[in-house]
């Protein structure tokens, strides 16, 4: 399967809010312009968010302002990676309020507030300054992002009326602070990554998804892992690439993915297009929410990944890998 790569700005949406044919395609740069996306067109479809997860030789820090059209979702997370132990605060704000979300990626400030949490993201220029608080935690975090450094941008169709416009960013630089109930930590530079998740489109009210991504040093290279599997099938699309010292090798083949959940810590397998990826995990984070109509199932795994890209193999990269089911 060959993808088309995009290097031009284009719109997501035509005028009448379906997808836009001529943004089909992936990109090295966030190129798509997602203001379209503003509640207009197919209410309660409508899904914005941005999601941050910065992985230190201590903690993984993550944050998520999003909207849901008819609710707001937020939250921010932190895990001793030694201990196990969470600290942090979700929010659901029925209808949504307290959120503000650029029109396109980088084009303004992301911000939400919700009882006992804020947020707030600032681009400016080559960097993106976090900062988070919720019960027992905060944050500051300065990523930067160096500008020959690749993401991947794709649009995933499903139909014209359906369609998800993701950016994944891996691999970034990142150093700051943390504080855990009033015990400092550093976000040490050179040792700490960041991981952006920008979300744009109008999904389907079922949707199953896997995401892992990782990043790290091996064999003095900076690999950045980014695979996708389930929601994206059969749209002729994936979101699937090794990054390697900053540019992205695209995959366009789906990924099998190996694993069993009810024996999570078992290593998974990730395979296709060249790439063949362990992972293994050290900690579940498992969620569960049933509201009737909408309803969400998340084991999020955090581990290592090893494996073989091409004719280049990696070891001891840092990340996460996981299986979603949403009714929303």
């Amino acid at each position: 399967m060959t993808e088309r790569e995009l290097t031009d700005r284009v719109s997501l949406t035509l005028s009448d809010g379906s997808l836009n044919p001529d943004a089909l395609g992936w990109a090295r740069r966030p190129l798509v312009d997602t203001s379209g996306i503003d509640g207009r067109h197919e209410w309660g479809r409508n899904k914005r968010w941005e999601y941050w997860n910065v992985v230190t030789p201590t903690h993984v820090l993550a944050l998520t302002a999003s909207s849901l059209d008819y609710a707001a979702v937020h939250e921010v997370w932190v895990l001793d990676r030694r201990t196990h132990e969470t600290w942090g605060r979700a929010a659901t704000v029925l209808p949504a309020r307290g959120v503000e979300l650029p029109p396109s990626l980088h084009e303004g400030p992301a911000r939400a507030r919700a009882k006992g949490l804020v947020i707030d993201i600032e681009p400016d220029g080559g960097t993106v300054r976090l900062q988070a608080s919720a019960t027992g935690v905060t944050f500051e975090v300065t990523v930067t992002r160096p500008a020959d450094h690749d993401c991947l941008a794709v649009v995933v169709p499903w139909s014209r009326r359906r369609f998800q416009y993701t950016v994944k960013d891996v691999a970034l630089p990142a150093h700051g602070a943390l504080t855990v109930r009033g015990e400092h930590h550093d976000v040490p530079a050179g040792e700490s990554w960041a991981v952006l998740d920008h979300g744009r489109g109008r999904w389907p009210h079922d949707v199953r998804w896997n995401w892992g991504a990782g990043s790290g040093i091996s064999d003095g290279r900076v690999i950045g892992l980014q695979v996708g599997g389930q929601w994206t099938a059969s749209t002729g699309a994936t979101e699937n690439g090794v990054l390697v010292d900053g540019v992205l090798h695209k995959i366009s083949e789906e990924m099998r993915w190996d694993y069993d959940l009810a024996d999570w810590r078992r290593p998974w397998h990730v395979t296709g297009g060249g790439l063949d990826a362990t992972f293994a995990p050290e900690y579940d984070r498992h969620a569960e929410s049933n509201l009737g109509v909408v309803s969400s199932r998340t084991d999020q795994c955090f581990g290592w990944w090893s494996g073989i890209f091409e004719d280049a193999s990696f070891d001891g990269i840092y990340g996460w890998a996981e299986d979603v089911h949403n009714r929303w």
